[in-house]
């Protein structure tokens, strides 16, 4: 249903005011405003500084205030625009929520296939739009869950996929093209994939016309952060071009990669850097695909991007903000799109996992709420909302419901949806946005210098930029520079314990058996001739989509293809960074 246009307020005459000002009267409003702003300006100065910390949680000096003067320079039509114009600094669509709402996608994920369906269906009953799937720990690194690895890990962190068997059971009764689908995969990226798109040609579904979702599938993000890789880093980024290729043309409405700034930042990073290394790892991306020989306007526009919001508010509005104004410059500027949508910076945002505290968890849901704010008004196209629990366990059913009902209460209660960006043109978010750009075109240049984000990867630069930037916070914490509610002031000695879900061993014992029949039952040569097509692609210039969805449909394990792209890539190890 289309949103109407409030009605007009009935202007109301005031006999007091006089209707044209003579010059008179304009000169003594404004020697009255010079003397106030004077004035102003004198009491401040005079007037003992409270003793606080004014800078952001990134520690970025804040101005006490940001005057019209200040921001003279910015160009209204270059640097800010319209919505839906470039450079998409005010949103990507020009009716910005009012056409239609961001996509409420929770992050879900433990125990078995059949555990985590009823977790998606129960989100979805209650007004969920979207899934978002996390997996557990040995799927991410690509080992099954009987591997010596996974032991202790089995449905712990998220659920547990081994074979096709398995997704077929996750989404058993949630039809394909109904519902769009994003997973937190990177390493076996692929896999993950070609199970999706099996498990829809299994259910009908036309995965040329009626699959969407996204991928996360941001390998460089690994190398610098969340260290769950398993190749080195350009056999790994031959596999993300090879999907941008296959999806093109098989599957053209998936977003193939969510570049993912939401690890880095989780990992200790300022929001700058945050920003800055998320857009550079996007760069490194567009460039590989460039030289594979793919035309950038045929797989820009399915590039994504994942972003943290943390609790300082407008810094992560003017973050969000810079994000699409420096993107579609770069898209513009140093690869010559031609296609609106190559330049559009969308992003699904999660609120801050790091800033969650174990002490007083129901805090959490008052930061988890000004951090989605935070996100909705930076524009962000969809949002998983953390549950206050998240911090010591996976989110029981009830707190799981709090953290959606957040994101709703903010669409239908809040009033945010009724304007498009309604802090654009505040002299302090644009002076906050402008030096965001300018920071991050400052990496840039660093990154560019040291040949680009694999080689900065493998000299350690962003590595150490994060490790002192964690190291700052922590200690501005430990001081008491930086206050943390519940943690290092206004603290409880005494505090209820939170009961929290529980992931049972016994779990394990369970997927491994369904793990043996599924190999029993499968048909041995087709899975020898799968991996052994697999290998002979890898070493050479195939694309290796394919071949890994041969694999999936033969129901070869994730470790199985793993191990098969082991064989020819080997596993990476990460250099000491100090």
């Amino acid at each position: 249903m289309a949103i109407k246009d409030p009605p007009k307020p009935v202007e109301i005459a005031d006999e007091k005011k006089p209707s044209v000002y003579t010059d008179e009267a304009l000169a003594i409003l404004s020697a009255a405003r010079e003397g106030w702003e004077t004035s102003a300006r004198q009491a401040f100065e005079k007037r003992p500084p409270w003793k606080g910390d004014f800078t952001t949680v990134s520690s970025m000096d804040v101005p006490h205030l940001v005057t019209a003067e200040q921001t003279a320079d910015i160009d209204p039509l270059r640097e800010i625009g319209v919505p839906g114009e470039f450079p998409f600094t005010r949103g990507i669509h020009p009716s910005g929520y009012r056409g239609r709402a961001w996509t409420m996608r929770q992050f879900a994920g433990f125990g078995t296939a059949t555990d985590t369906n009823e977790r998606f269906k129960y989100l979805l009953e209650h007004g969920q739009h979207g899934l978002s799937v996390a997996f557990h720990l040995p799927t991410l690194y690509g080992y099954d869950s009987d591997h010596e690895m996974a032991k202790g890990e089995v449905g712990k962190c998220g659920v547990a996929i081994d074979t096709l068997a398995d997704m077929e059971v996750l989404f058993d009764g949630i039809p394909l093209n109904e519902v769009t689908t994003s997973m937190t995969i990177n390493s076996t990226a692929p896999i993950l994939l070609a199970m999706y798109l099996a498990v829809a040609e299994q259910q009908g579904v036309d995965i040329r016309r009626d699959v969407s979702g996204t991928l996360q599938n941001d390998i460089l993000k690994e190398y610098i952060a969340q260290k769950e890789y398993i190749f080195p880093p350009r056999p790994s980024m031959r596999l993300i071009t090879d999907q941008f290729a296959f999806a093109s043309e098989h599957v053209p409405r998936w977003n193939t990669i969510s570049i993912s700034g939401y690890h880095i930042r989780e990992a200790g990073s300022t929001a700058l850097q945050e920003l800055a290394f998320t857009l550079r790892d996007g760069v490194e991306y567009v460039q590989y695909g460039i030289d594979a020989g793919l035309d950038v306007d045929d797989f820009a526009p399915r590039l994504s991007f994942f972003f943290n919001s943390h609790n300082d508010f407008f810094e992560e509005i003017a973050k969000f903000r810079a994000a699409r104004r420096v993107w579609a410059t770069v898209m513009r500027e140093r690869f010559d799109t031609q296609r609106p949508r190559s330049s559009m910076c969308r992003f699904h945002t999660q609120t801050a996992g790091c800033s969650l505290t174990a002490q007083q968890p129901y805090n959490n849901v008052v930061r988890t709420t000004v951090q989605a704010l935070a996100a909705v008004l930076g524009g962000t196209q969809s949002l998983h909302t953390n549950a206050l629990d998240e911090t010591l366990a996976l989110p029981t059913e009830e707190n799981a419901r709090i953290a959606l009902r957040t994101q709703q209460i903010l669409a239908h209660e809040s009033g945010v949806i009724n304007t498009i960006d309604p802090l654009g043109g505040s002299y302090f978010v644009e002076e906050m946005t402008r030096r965001m750009v300018d920071g991050t075109f400052e990496y840039f240049r660093q990154i560019d210098e040291l040949g680009g984000m694999v080689e900065a990867i493998e000299a350690g630069y962003p590595q150490r930029e994060i490790m002192d930037a964690a190291f700052r916070y922590q200690r501005a914490l430990e001081t008491g520079e930086k206050k943390m509610v519940g943690v290092n002031d206004f603290v409880l000695e005494e505090e209820e314990p939170l009961e929290t879900l529980y992931i049972s061993d016994d779990l394990a014992v369970e997927q491994v058996a369904q793990l043996s029949r599924t190999r029993e039952s499968r048909d041995a040569g087709a899975v020898g001739r799968t991996l052994d097509a697999l290998k002979k692609g890898a070493a050479a210039e195939e694309n290796t989509m394919p071949l890994i969805l041969d694999c999936v449909r033969a129901y070869c394990s994730v470790g199985e293809i793993s191990d098969a792209l082991r064989d020819v890539y080997g596993a990476y190890e990460e250099p000491a960074v100090f």
